[in-house]
């Protein structure tokens, strides 16, 4: 063999070894989102978010890397389908043929924790970061080492549901939750909430994602006793029990997750949709904080940015795609050049320090013993009136 043909094998595998290579440094991600399927609704804004970034990071030459020079970021985006298994096939294409240095993936608690929970993925050793909510996603944090997550937690969410119960003096209570891993840790995270706080869940039962009537479960709901229901689901089976939910009658308190919280659970359940209250971060009335918030500016820069590169109104999921690509980019600018495997290590220690990072879902400090670094206080109660979300503070109880 030539020793040109030596010298250029050596260069083409230093290349795949070392992206981060002087004169060579791309830093590459992995984008998985429901694009397609029961979960478009969330993945297309997360999908339309990772799209603009890309667009202005290729205007601006890249992002500055810790030598102060700017380098290119290549979004690999995807769509999974709503499929667990085919968010599996496309997160091991892109860790072992991609190369990328982090994935960011996907938009439900099944297709995330399918990848999450894997053992072939431990053995990644790849940053992974979901855009979903449920806690088991990121707990326990010693077996999720290589995992993040961007949206509160639905424990977060049971907090403020909870209060609001409280408040009310409703002490009897239905939950009907979809049949999935959101659903399942969404009724969980509610249940341990009102331990010991003297509510009590008198009917509970689950429905398929895929379902079109739930009148069976509200007929029961209905004659439980029931002051007040709490449905733990995501458009369109949440928009649809909603308005099954009127449909019969029912004027006891509905009260929903912030699996809900874009227009489309608005569009699909039409007027039945007003009247419903829900947990959410503060994106959706940015407008009405105070001043003096610390999330206020980036919420109404955010908004505002969303709003006029898509045409669409704003979207929560959304947020939780920027909050994912903004805190990469922050561990970006830390990793000088260095082999892949150590790069993809070196990006995982820099997420877990990230420290009052102010995003769309709350102010974000993470720690080795918090991959999600939120808390109840980046939520709101919000409620839907004449189509439109309006906060619903305390004293409007």
């Amino acid at each position: 063999m030539s020793r040109a043909r030596v010298a250029l094998i050596f260069i083409l595998a230093l290349t795949l070894a070392w992206p981060l290579a002087a004169g060579a440094q791309e830093y590459r991600i992995g984008f998985v989102s429901a694009i397609t399927g029961p979960a478009s609704s969330l993945g297309v804004p997360e999908r339309d978010v990772a799209v603009m970034i890309q667009k202005e990071l290729e205007a601006k030459g890249g992002i500055a890397g810790p030598d102060g020079k700017k380098y290119p970021v290549k979004i690999l985006i995807h769509d999974d389908e709503s499929k667990a298994d085919t968010t599996v096939r496309l997160v091991k294409k892109l860790i072992a043929e991609d190369k990328v240095h982090v994935v960011i993936a996907s938009s439900q608690s099944p297709t995330s924790l399918a990848v999450a929970l894997a053992d072939w993925f431990k053995e990644a050793k790849v940053p992974l970061i979901s855009m979903a909510s449920s806690h088991a996603i990121v707990t326990p944090v010693k077996e999720r080492f290589w995992v993040f997550k961007t949206p509160q937690s639905n424990i977060h969410v049971s907090t403020h549901q909870v209060k609001y119960l409280k408040a009310k003096r409703l002490t009897k209570i239905a939950s009907l939750y979809v049949n999935d891993a959101f659903g399942e840790d969404s009724r969980r995270g509610l249940t341990a909430t009102i331990k010991d706080s003297g509510i009590e869940i008198v009917y509970e039962d689950k429905f398929e994602h895929t379902d079109k009537d739930m009148t069976p479960q509200l007929t029961k709901v209905k004659a439980s006793g029931a002051q007040a229901l709490v449905v733990h689901a995501i458009p369109p089976s949440a928009s649809i029990i909603t308005k099954q939910f009127r449909d019969l009658g029912l004027t006891m308190p509905l009260i929903h997750n912030h699996g809900v919280g874009n227009k489309p659970f608005i569009d699909l359940a039409g007027g039945a949709a007003d009247g419903v209250i829900f947990p959410i971060g503060k994106m959706l009335v940015a407008e009405t904080l105070p001043a003096a918030d610390p999330q206020k500016k980036v919420l109404l820069d955010f908004v505002a940015w969303y709003e006029k590169g898509t045409g669409k109104p704003r979207s929560t999921f959304a947020g939780h795609a920027w909050d994912a690509l903004q805190m990469s980019f922050m561990a970006f600018a830390k990793v000088s050049a260095m082999p892949l495997e150590q790069a993809r290590a070196r990006i995982r220690d820099e997420l877990e320090k990230v420290k009052n990072f102010a995003g769309t879902g709350g102010i974000f400090t993470m720690s080795p013993e918090d991959h999600v670094g939120l808390d109840e206080r980046s939520m709101v109660l919000v409620r839907i009136e004449g189509g439109a979300w309006k906060y619903f503070p305390p004293e409007k109880w």
